[in-house]
């Protein structure tokens, strides 16, 4: 799903090749991301095996349901480490899956945007959603109401900011008045929004340059049921959907669970990644647990292997 030509990042894409990143633990719990040292290790793994891309998360802590204050799961804070990525890296791009809205003013998420875009020299797309878990809502004390809402109020900001134009909006949270970006982005910054409601589907296809969803094994009816109503969506305004790329964030586990996910085997993600390719995927998130330097080098190998 994509544009023959489109050009991001001031050079082409070449979409003949289906993109392949690695989203990197923040915490010890998630492998061997306890430590920002060891965080870069992998991620300079991940860059020298030929990973397309790397992300992070953006949450402050993940609560169950039946856990007591003092049981969070957590990680280090996501925009940082992507800073610290842009700098320690040469080649992958990164981006986080996903940025909440809700956490930052605006017209400062494009200011930073911008910024860590220049440091990463044209390699960072922007990922944006509402957010969905309450409890780091509540005890960090931003609001959890109207969600949606808040998203498009933002992205209606963000997006003209990135693109060089001054902008004015008054909305119902957000305000700016006469706002630019100075200096100006050196690079356009694609925007890839996280959607799978009707409302957020439909901003998608109004004003992102990428969809994802997650979490997926092989591809199956609920991604063919969300990718049917991107396609809705995108006919609803009036949208060419070959212009839009398509993102799916792919689960692998050592020991699968309950949920879809891959199991952690060359030969079967060889043919996960051809099976989303030849669904028009455009770029898998691949999310591996646990994110190890042994478990990276077998999703490694078949990145390699089925080039």
């Amino acid at each position: 799903m994509h544009a023959p030509g489109d050009s991001r990042h001031g050079r082409a894409l070449d979409f003949a090749t289906m993109k392949i990143g690695l989203t990197l633990p923040q915490a010890a719990g998630d492998g061997e991301g306890g430590t920002w040292s060891q965080i870069l290790a992998l991620a300079r793994q991940a860059e020298a095996g030929g990973a397309d891309s790397l992300w992070v998360s953006d949450h402050f802590f993940y609560r169950a349901p039946d856990a007591a204050p003092g049981q969070e799961d957590g990680g280090h804070e996501g925009w940082t480490l992507l800073a610290a990525l842009a700098a320690t890296t040469t080649r992958v791009e990164l981006g986080p899956l996903v940025l909440a809205t809700s956490f930052r003013p605006a017209a400062i998420l494009a200011k930073m945007a911008a910024t860590l875009d220049d440091v990463a020299a044209g390699r960072f797309i922007l990922g944006l959603g509402c957010g969905w878990h309450e409890p780091e809502y509540e005890a960090f004390g931003y609001p959890f109401d109207h969600r949606v809402g808040r998203f498009e109020e933002v992205l209606r900001i963000v997006r003209p900011l990135l693109r060089g134009e001054r902008v004015t909006a008054g909305g119902r949270w957000q305000e700016v008045r006469d706002a630019a970006l100075v200096p100006a982005p050196t690079h356009r910054i694609p925007i890839l929004v996280a959607a799978k409601g009707e409302r957020m589907l439909r901003l998608t296809a109004e004003l992102a340059d990428a969809w994802q969803t997650a979490w997926f094994g092989l591809p199956d009816e609920r991604y063919r049921t969300r990718h049917d109503a991107l396609l809705a969506a995108c006919a609803e305004v009036g949208r060419d959907p070959a212009t839009l790329e398509v993102t799916v964030g792919v689960d692998v586990q050592t020991e699968p669970g309950d949920g879809p996910s891959l199991r952690l085997d060359r030969t079967a993600l060889v043919e996960a990644f051809a099976a989303w390719r030849a669904g028009g995927v455009d770029h898998l998130q691949v999310n591996v647990g646990p994110a190890t330097r042994a478990s990276f080098d077998v999703v490694l190998e078949a990145i390699a292997a089925a080039r």
